[in-house]
C-alpha cells in the first residue's frame, strides 16, 4: 500500500467513522457462524468485539458525547472478557456482556444525540443511521445473553429447545424484532426475557418514527433547493 494510498484511507476514516463502524459489524454477521464453533474462533470472536469496542469509542469521541462514560465501560469489559477466556470463568463473561450492553447502549444514544443536533444531513450522518441500528441490536442481542445466563430457559427455539441460546440465535432475534419483521425461531419463555423483547420492539419503532422519518425529511427538503440553484 502506497503513502498516498493510506493517506486517502485516513481521510475517509476520518470523515466517515461511522461507516468503518458499520462495515465491521456487518462483517462480524457473515464471521460469526464461523466463529462460534472451536476454541480458535471462540478466541477470535472476543478479539472481533474489542475491536468493535475500540471503534464504538472513536465514534463516541466523535460525537458530542461525555467520554470517560463510555471509557469507564469499555475498559472493564475488556478486562473481564479476557479474564474470563484465561481463566476459564463464565461468571465474568456475564458482566463482560452486561457492561457491552450498556456500551452499545450508550453509543448508539451518541449517534442519535449526533444525528438529531442540526438541520441539514451529511454522508457520516447516513451512516450512522446504519450504525445505529447495528448498535441497537448488539447491545439487546447482550441483553438477551445475560438475561438467559442470570434466567435459564429464558429463549426457547424450533432446535434444542432445552439448550442455551447461542449467540448468532440471540443476535438474530434481536435483529428481527428491531427491524419488526418478527421472523425468528427463537421466543422468550420468562417474564424477563419477555420484558426485553417487548422494550426492543418498542425501541424499534421508535427509532424508525423519530431518527429515520427526521432523515429523510431533512434529505427531502434539502433537494427543492439544488433543482433551483
Amino acid at each position: 500500500m502506497t503513502t498516498w494510498t493510506r493517506l486517502r484511507w485516513m481521510v475517509t476514516a476520518r470523515r466517515h467513522p461511522c461507516a468503518f463502524l458499520l462495515v465491521v459489524q456487518l462483517a462480524g454477521i457473515l464471521l460469526y457462524p464461523v466463529m462460534e464453533d472451536t476454541q480458535a474462533g471462540r478466541a477470535l470472536f472476543g478479539a472481533f468485539g474489542i475491536l468493535v469496542l475500540a471503534l464504538a469509542l472513536w465514534v463516541v469521541n466523535r460525537s458530542a458525547a461525555v467520554n470517560w462514560i463510555a471509557w469507564s465501560l469499555a475498559i472493564p469489559s475488556v478486562s473481564l472478557s479476557i479474564s474470563a477466556a484465561l481463566f476459564d470463568l463464565p461468571a465474568l463473561g456475564i458482566y463482560a456482556h452486561l457492561l457491552e450492553s450498556g456500551l452499545y447502549f450508550y453509543t448508539a444514544g451518541s449517534l442519535i444525540a449526533y444525528m438529531l443536533q442540526d438541520h441539514s444531513v451529511s454522508s457520516d450522518e447516513l451512516f450512522a443511521a446504519g450504525a445505529t441500528f447495528t448498535l441497537l441490536a448488539w447491545a439487546f442481542a447482550f441483553s438477551f445473553s445475560v438475561c438467559q445466563q442470570w434466567y435459564p430457559g429464558s429463549f426457547t427455539a424450533a432446535v434444542d429447545p432445552q439448550s442455551p441460546r447461542s449467540w448468532m440465535e440471540l443476535l438474530f432475534l434481536s435483529f428481527s424484532l428491531l427491524s419488526g419483521v418478527g421472523l425468528s425461531d427463537v421466543v422468550p419463555i420468562l417474564p424477563q426475557a419477555r420484558a426485553l423483547v417487548m422494550l426492543e420492539q418498542f425501541a424499534g419503532v421508535m427509532y424508525i418514527a423519530v431518527v429515520v422519518s427526521r432523515l429523510i425529511g431533512l434529505t427531502v427538503l434539502k433537494m427543492p433547493a439544488r433543482k433551483v440553484e
